[in-house]
């Protein structure tokens, strides 16, 4: 992934991994935590938590022992998604509008007529 737009719908894309990051919005969470409700490994964990840490999701304290560190939610790298989503809507419901008022003209309906 070249960019943090694809990076981030590719981890959205799992629905492991979106299933973490709405327990990661109650509370942070350790791999075993995130890995008990879910019945997989903790190394299995740690490789889906690593796509969501690659695309921004997710942080994780530092202490030595790395199943250890929490995993904790940033709100933030949702505003990127949000924002490309609001573009696409605004651009849609421009274009709708536009489709409804030339089809309500006298050319589109007379078109119909021939």
């Amino acid at each position: 992934m070249h960019d943090s737009l694809s990076a981030k719908f590719a981890a959205l894309a799992d629905p492991t991994r979106r299933a973490m990051l709405a327990r990661l919005a109650h509370a942070e969470l350790t791999l075993a935590d995130l890995a008990k409700p879910m019945e997989m490994t903790v190394p299995a964990v740690a490789k889906h938590l690593a796509v969501l840490e690659r695309a921004g999701f997710v942080v994780r304290s530092s202490p030595t022992r790395s199943v250890a560190r929490p995993a904790k939610l940033q709100v933030a790298a949702f505003s990127e998604l949000s924002d490309w989503i609001e573009q696409c809507r605004v651009h849609w419901e421009g274009s709708f509008e536009r489709l409804a008022e030339y089809l309500e003209t006298p050319d589109a309906m007379g078109s119909k007529n021939v």
